[in-house]
């Protein structure tokens, strides 16, 4: 055999070699599944969101700023947007660990302390197996599996600033801005964050992923109920306004009110829809729509409800009753959003209009000054929402959800009924101890007599909301020293 063709031969083995070997890596390139990347879709929708909810803090603070005081606008402003800057910080720091990181049934690790761990390139992975996991087929290995970790930590971050803040609507005008600061600081990581823990996290006590399965989408417990709860006991806890109830003025600035509400009603739709954490899931579905129109229909018909009720009992619908009927009917509907059809919204919204209408009322007859109706609404909405949402639930809306009392499951109701009792008692016990422990440091929760008859805004914070008061004794000083 020549040279020449054993060349030839040697030329035609490499090749076929080549060929096998290039068959080869293709199969173990095709049976090495690729790694996870994040939907660009979901991500957007998320962010935008993530947005919206931040959006609803100062929406809150122009709601609450248009029933105080001229004197107070600016102080009853500050206690929303300081939490922006309170929690935003501790939410990085130890918050979002405390909420989220595996650990026990009640509250989280700090595995993920200043976020070590929590990237932005993480799309699953991050949570371990769990006792409850049995079938290997279903393993809960992220809590959004289609968004960078970052972007579920940020979205759950904007909860956890307007949550604390809802309480101020029931203790301004009175509580010292120092004592405030302190209990919100205080508040939002151990209340919020072990209630965060039992209801949404990956092994919460009270949760789907391996606790009792309640069913809150959104946040009627975390946020609201506990919210209304603790707003009530520090009602109780720092007494009435010194004006109250005779000399109580009339809300100063009510195109602030509505604006407030509107701001509001805009932010939830990524309050609830973003709550689904993607525009659709794997098999089409989409509970980012179901939530996002349930909070409309439900908001809607909160509102109707609530100006009807004024015009056959009052004989005039008001401003602020459209405005407060629709933040009830969003307060309903949280729980709910994501389990539940249109109709079952509308009359979610409508019924916990009609309960917290006359809850308002009852308020006053009882005495308790809390300011602007934070437990009529958010407490008392949140816990009828929540009730109904076992009544309501069906999971041919959400399959990862479940059925409530009108779709086969009765139990579902003394589910919620737990959930609700569980964040009553945590969250007005919690509260009642941190105003407690305040109190024994500072001596007193709130302001001076004369400073609380004066307004905040100058006490509190050397400034006033629009300068009338403030250009008025310059003048006058002015004038004395002439």
């Amino acid at each position: 055999m020549t040279k020449k063709s054993l060349l030839i031969i040697f030329i035609a083995f490499c090749l076929v070699l080549g060929l096998g070997m290039q068959e080869v890596l293709a199969q173990a390139a095709a049976a090495t599944p690729p790694a996870p990347k994040a939907d660009n879709g979901d991500t957007a929708w998320m962010l935008v969101s993530t947005a919206l909810v931040l959006l609803m803090t100062p929406g809150l603070a122009f709601f609450y700023g248009g029933f105080v005081r001229s004197q107070n606008v600016l102080n009853t402003f500050m206690m929303s947007f300081v939490l922006m800057a309170v929690v935003g910080v501790t939410w990085i720091l130890w918050g979002y660990s405390l909420s989220f990181a595996p650990n026990n049934s009640f509250i989280g690790s700090l595995e993920w302390f200043g976020l070590n761990g929590v990237s932005a390139k993480d799309i699953t992975d991050y949570l371990p197996k769990m006792d409850f996991e049995t079938d290997p087929k279903v393993i809960i290995a992220s809590y959004a599996g289609t968004i960078p970790h970052q972007v579920f930590m940020m979205y759950q971050g904007m909860f956890a600033i307007i949550t604390p803040a809802l309480i101020s609507g029931a203790i301004v005008e009175r509580i010292s801005f120092r004592v405030y600061f302190l209990f919100v600081l205080i508040w939002s990581t151990f209340i919020y964050c072990p209630l965060a823990h039992m209801v949404w996290a990956k092994g919460g006590f009270l949760g789907l992923y391996g606790g009792l399965n309640a069913l809150d989408f959104a946040g009627g417990t975390v946020v609201h109920i506990s919210s209304g709860v603790s707003a009530l006991v520090a009602a109780i806890m720092l007494k009435p306004r010194r004006a109250y109830p005779h000399q109580l003025s009339s809300p100063h600035n009510v195109p602030f009110i509505l604006l407030g509400a509107g701001l509001l009603w805009f932010g939830w739709f990524g309050f609830n829809g973003g709550s689904a954490l993607a525009v659709q899931d794997g098999s089409g579905q989409s509970v980012a729509t179901v939530a996002f129109v349930a909070t409309n229909t439900a908001a809607a018909g909160a509102a109707l409800v609530w100006i009807l009720l004024e015009w056959f009992l009052r004989g005039k619908p008001t401003a602020v009753g459209i405005a407060t009927g629709a933040v009830a009917g969003l307060v309903g509907i949280t729980p709910a959003a994501g389990f539940v059809d249109p109709l079952g919204a509308l009359l979610i919204g409508m019924i916990t209009s009609t309960v917290c209408f006359f809850a308002v009322s009852l308020k006053v007859k009882l005495g308790v000054d809390d300011a602007l109706d934070t437990y009529p609404v958010h407490g008392v909405g949140g816990t009828t929402g929540a009730i109904l949402t076992g009544f309501f639930a069906s999971t041919a809306v959400n399959s990862a959800g479940k059925d409530g009392l009108f779709h086969g499951n009765p139990g579902q109701v003394g589910i919620q009924l737990i959930a609700i009792l569980v964040a009553y008692v945590f969250a007005g016990v919690g509260t009642f101890i941190i105003l407690k422990i305040l109190e024994v440091i500072f001596g007193t929760l709130r302001v001076k007599p004369e400073e609380e008859y004066q307004g905040l805004d100058i006490h509190e914070h050397g400034e006033e909301g629009y300068g009338e008061e403030l250009a008025g004794g310059m003048s006058s000083a002015a004038t004395r020293s002439e």
